[in-house]
């Protein structure tokens, strides 16, 4: 996000999946066969950006936007998506504590819903959406600064860290 670009930049730690092979109209009981693995998302959003146009697009989109890794699990590493603890800190502060198994969406309905509207290619990612505690949530929220530091840890899938600048 570049200088002034906005006073409002939040975090929003997630698991993401990663589709595998291109698929259309994916039943929810089939929805794990075209998962190749699971990732950590830092869905960072312009908050300011996301009131100010009719959309969420642009408060999503600017660049460096999205972080995701460490790496790639593949989806026999990962038993059940549903039993992941989703940890997120900033500057090493606890601000979001849940477990996958709280989703509003569970993974297959996800994955089932979208490939409803969209053909999905190997290696498209879909977040999950975050659970209770980005900075948003928060009265007053609590928004990122230069020199902050994330940390999400997601069980089984790994570590994602970075700094804001």
């Amino acid at each position: 996000v570049g200088p002034g670009a906005c006073g409002a930049l939040g975090y929003e730690g997630e698991l993401a999946m990663v589709i595998g092979k291109r698929c259309r109209h994916v039943p929810k009981e089939r929805a794990h066969e075209v998962i190749a693995g699971f990732m950590i998302c830092n869905d960072v959003s312009v908050r300011d950006w996301q009131i100010r146009v009719p959309t969420f697009t642009m408060g999503k989109s600017f660049d460096t936007h999205c972080p995701l890794g460490p790496a790639i699990v593949t989806s026999d590493e990962v038993s059940d998506p549903h039993s992941l603890d989703v940890r997120t800190w900033v500057n090493g502060e606890l601000r979001q504590e849940a477990n996958t198994r709280d989703l509003i969406f569970s993974v297959p309905e996800i994955i089932s819903v979208i490939s409803e509207g969209f053909t999905l290619q190997p290696g498209d990612v879909i977040a999950t959406g975050t659970p209770a505690g980005a900075g948003v949530g928060y009265d007053p929220p609590r928004f990122l600064k230069p020199g902050d530091c994330v940390r999400i840890e997601i069980t089984n899938v790994g570590i994602l860290e970075n700094t804001f600048k």
